[in-house]
């Protein structure tokens, strides 16, 4: 016999899936809105809590929304509903939607989103980057692993651009188109702090999103007194995080129903990448 859980019921399963202990300090996750003791009977997932977002999943009939990035990062000392924010919060609490943030316990706990990238892009013997500190030794941020068969870095970045999301930015890469590459290093959503993990680990190419002018300037020269290494590629935040939704949703459902609960779970297809086009040479 099923039952519908509370958002208490639901909150306690995502702890056990994407622990908050791996949260990095700066971070803000955890319910953002929302009665613990109301039911949950369908659930959207999402990476951003944006206006649009936020409207599917009410008009769906959703009783949380759980999205990778945070609305409140920052403090607020207004929900006036006149902003972006304020809006939403009304919205969401107006139709009796929750919301949840999941974000960097998303990125490094063991199913996560850098795990998730680095199971579709066919990495093998994975380890993090940056181990978490209170973790296991297979959770922290970014992943390192080798592809099993080697390619070049052209071919690599063509599959690439073909597994994720199509955004208007696409993938950027610096490197030897023709050069020779295995070992791969990535870390889902803005990741030049992680620049100098992916150079100790020799890694060939490194994969992520948003690298600023002067990070990915630097790390090339400093790549440019030795073998060259890593390569890197600059994909969108969003499309790299994405990846990550469909198997959360699953990971969560398979729990929800291990513990006799039935709930409808949904994964929004809203592109919520902020670029709409691009002009390159030629075009």
């Amino acid at each position: 016999m099923t039952e519908t859980p509370s958002l208490q019921a639901v909150l306690d399963i995502v702890e056990e899936l994407w622990p908050r202990s791996l949260a990095e300090d700066w971070d803000a996750v955890g319910l953002v809105a929302g009665r613990r003791d109301s039911a949950v009977k369908k659930i959207h997932f999402a990476v951003d809590p944006v206006a649009a977002v936020v409207d599917e999943a009410c008009e769906a009939g959703a009783d949380l929304l759980i999205t990778h990035h945070p609305l409140l990062l920052r403090g607020a000392t207004s929900v006036e509903a006149g902003t972006f924010k304020g809006a939403v919060i009304h919205r969401l609490i107006e139709s009796g939607c929750a919301l949840l943030t999941t974000h960097t316990n998303g990125d490094c706990a063991v199913g996560g989103v850098n795990d998730v990238l680095a199971e579709i892009l066919g990495l093998q013997d994975t380890a993090p980057l940056k181990p978490a500190q209170d973790g296991l030794p297979e959770e922290g941020l970014g992943r390192i692993g080798t592809l099993p068969q080697g390619t070049t870095l052209g071919e690599f970045a063509a599959r690439v651009f073909g597994i994720l999301p199509a955004v208007a930015g696409g993938v950027r890469v610096a490197g030897d188109k023709d050069a020779f590459i295995q070992r791969v290093a990535l870390c889902g959503g803005a990741g030049d702090s992680l620049l100098g993990a992916a150079r100790e680990a020799e890694a060939d190419v490194y994969i992520t999103a948003d690298l600023r002018h002067h990070p990915a300037s630097e790390a090339r020269e400093a790549a440019a007194l030795g073998s060259g290494r890593p390569y890197l590629m600059d994909v969108s935040h969003f499309a790299s995080e994405w990846m990550w939704l469909p198997a959360a949703a699953q990971a969560l459902d398979r729990l929800l129903a291990d513990r006799g609960y039935e709930v409808e779970v949904a994964v929004s297809g809203l592109n919520s990448d902020p670029w709409d086009f691009v002009i390159t040479p030629g075009h």
